[in-house]
């Protein structure tokens, strides 16, 4: 179950620029990195309801025939190619604002949660990644996927954390770095594309 196959794919997933890390990194720099963390706690609680619809759904998907199974598989993989050539057509630049020194901590999570709840996009993606790491054993396969999900979300907190943290720091030296982020956003849509292709080629 947590194989480092799955912690690789996971790590690489978080990593890649997505609004969740554009929110938390612009927050970061906008505000200071207490803000930033605000923003990481708020878009990894924003995915519990994405796991949950999962885990709710995946005994029927687990019993779906080949046919339907092949549907939903392809769907993911087709969403992932978007996403990839979204993020590979994006400029990749941060705004940075100017907000007052007095910052609601509360508000910014809010924000963090409504911004993951209202992308619905969220829970097509659990439900193409997270099956694909459900093994033959002695746990059911809702323990393995509550499992899975909580390390996904952990390592979610951690790296939002770190982005919001850094974001914080260096406020003034991250304005020159708009070039940077862009072509690192189109080097993970490159491995967003992979994934695709793996995922599409996964059997039952």
């Amino acid at each position: 179950m947590f194989t480092v196959h799955f912690l690789l794919t996971s790590l690489v997933v978080v990593l890649i620029p997505g609004t969740g890390t554009i929110y938390t990194v612009s927050t970061g720099l906008a505000r200071n990195w207490r803000a930033g963390i605000a923003a990481a706690v708020g878009c990894t609680l924003g995915i519990v309801p994405h796991l949950l619809a999962c885990a709710l759904g995946l005994s029927a998907l687990m019993h779906m025939s080949a046919t339907v199974f092949s549907i939903i598989k392809y769907a993911g993989s087709a969403y992932l190619l978007y996403l990839a050539w979204q993020m590979w057509k994006d400029t990749g630049q941060v705004a940075i604002g100017r907000e007052p020194a007095a910052t609601n901590y509360v508000t910014v999570a809010w924000k963090g949660i409504l911004l993951n709840i209202l992308n619905p996009k969220l829970t097509i993606f659990f439900l193409a990644f997270l099956p694909q790491f459900i093994t033959t054993g002695h746990l059911s396969a809702l323990q393995q996927l509550v499992g899975l999900s909580a390390v996904f979300m952990l390592m979610t907190l951690i790296i939002f954390c770190i982005y919001g943290l850094i974001a914080g720091s260096i406020r003034t030296l991250f304005e020159a770095m708009p070039r940077a982020m862009r072509w690192m956003q189109r080097s993970f849509a490159v491995v967003f594309a992979g994934l695709a292709a793996e995922l599409a080629l996964t059997e039952r």
